[in-house]
């Protein structure tokens, strides 16, 4: 089968990665009957990851003909008798409207329609939505026959679910966890006790040693046996090594990494200030570095000069610094100066930051924690347009819902910050929307 590349401006390109087949036509019938049959519709509407419907429905429009697709045999009519070259130029037309986007070209786009009924194009590429002219006369027939939704979204939002379940019952069995290891302790304290008092009166009975004794008696076993052999061993070790380094050891098995340091930081308080003064005072030498003033120079120049997406990134690869730092420098040297109108900014320059937040897995979590960093240095009255940040860059498909939560999730529930408050509507209202979807 011959292919082509999608798009005739990008005809010339040998190396061009999206491809679709060659259009076959066959004239049938004769009279008033003739018809053009479109043999590969079905292919090409798959390369182009359109319904065959469509494109069907679009040559009857253009040519003012009537058309008709068959779902059950695949077969494309058309009325009257096209050529192959008007069909096919037809075809590019239907490509630059509704497949091709119109920010990079890329035809790697989903046909999305809102709730005012307006189609859009999503780019998967470059984050760019693109709005469709509903002046066409197919776009009536596409808000009629909407396409299908891809099953990935619905196995992704039951990952979610799950994964919610998940945290909950961790959350759960953590709580229950602490109670148990209080009640193991109060009740190891009062043993211990109990159990010495009897041990020191037995030998000043019988006169023997200590080895003669080491297994207590009978009735004082039976007393034991309503505690299980787990909370011997618990009480053994709390009564036996009280050392700072075993507690340290205890807390870390049976709570989480967050509870356990919550635990240690009155034993540790001594050296947390040291660390802390320490880690102080290297962030400020780190945030004056002349290193990071010069990068956050270049970044400015570099957005100044108009330069594109890709050559901003290839400055920040250059770079030594973290892949933290470099995103945290990049947010300040776009919004650097900005005290209001956070959104119209953020939508003028969401070209940056969706091509720096979709570098790898990870990419969104270092720009939620570059926008964190850069709204603390704000005044409290600017501090509360962090949600509109926010819901620009979920609209915009620069930031997902599953890593918004998970930031909030590690952070705002640690920290009492005017950051978390402003946040917390828009994290509430993506957890309902979430949870409405899920429902319908």
């Amino acid at each position: 089968m011959a292919l082509q590349n999608i798009g005739a401006s990008n005809s010339d390109d040998a190396f061009y990665r999206y491809k679709m087949p060659k259009m076959i036509t066959k004239i049938e019938g004769r009279g008033n009957g003739i018809k053009t049959n479109v043999v590969n519709m079905v292919d090409i509407a798959k390369a182009l990851a359109r319904p065959a419907a469509y494109t069907t429905k679009y040559f009857g429009c253009e040519l003012g003909a009537q058309s008709k697709f068959d779902e059950k045999t695949g077969t494309s009519l058309v009325n009257g008798a096209h050529e192959t070259a008007k069909l096919a130029g037809l075809l590019e037309n239907f490509i630059k409207k509704y497949v091709q986007c119109y920010g990079c070209g890329n035809p790697e786009t989903e046909i999305v329609i809102t709730k005012t009924q307006m189609l859009q194009l999503k780019c998967a590429a470059c984050g760019f939505v693109s709005d469709v002219d509903m002046r066409d006369k197919l776009t009536s027939f596409i808000l009629k026959n909407p396409p299908e939704q891809k099953k990935g979204s619905k196995d992704k939002k039951a990952m979610r679910r799950a994964e919610k379940e998940r945290m909950k019952e961790g959350e759960t069995a953590d709580e229950e966890q602490k109670k148990l290891k209080k009640e193991v302790k109060k009740k190891g304290t009062s043993s211990s006790k109990d159990g010495a008092t009897k041990i020191s009166s037995l030998k000043k009975k019988t006169g023997g040693s200590d080895d003669d004794h080491s297994s207590p008696p009978h009735s004082q076993a039976d007393e034991k046996e309503e505690v299980d052999n787990d909370d011997d061993d618990d009480d053994v070790q709390w009564q036996t090594d009280t050392s700072l380094e075993a507690a340290r050891l205890r807390s870390q098995e049976q709570l989480s990494a967050i509870t356990a340091e919550m635990v240690m930081l009155s034993a540790n308080e001594p050296e947390k200030k040291t660390k802390a003064v320490t880690k102080t005072s290297n962030g400020a030498e780190n945030g004056n570095s002349a290193a990071h003033r010069k990068l956050l120079d270049e970044l400015k120049a570099t957005i100044k000069n108009g330069t594109s997406a890709d050559q901003l990134l290839s400055v920040l690869a250059s770079s030594p610094e973290s892949a933290q730092e470099k995103m945290t420098l990049l947010f300040e040297a776009l919004f650097e100066g900005v005290e209001k109108g956070f959104t119209k900014e953020v939508a003028r320059k969401r070209n940056y930051l969706a091509v720096a937040a979709a570098q790898d897995e990870g990419s969104q979590l270092l720009l939620l924690k570059a926008i964190e960093v850069f709204f603390r240095k704000l005044t409290p009255s600017a501090m509360k347009e962090v949600a509109l940040v926010l819901k620009a860059l979920y609209d915009a498909d620069i930031l997902e819902e599953e890593y918004i939560i998970q930031w909030f999730q590690e952070k705002g529930g640690n920290e009492d910050s005017l950051i978390w408050k402003n946040a917390q509507p828009f994290i509430d209202w993506l957890q309902s929307a979430e949870s409405e979807s899920e429902d319908e």
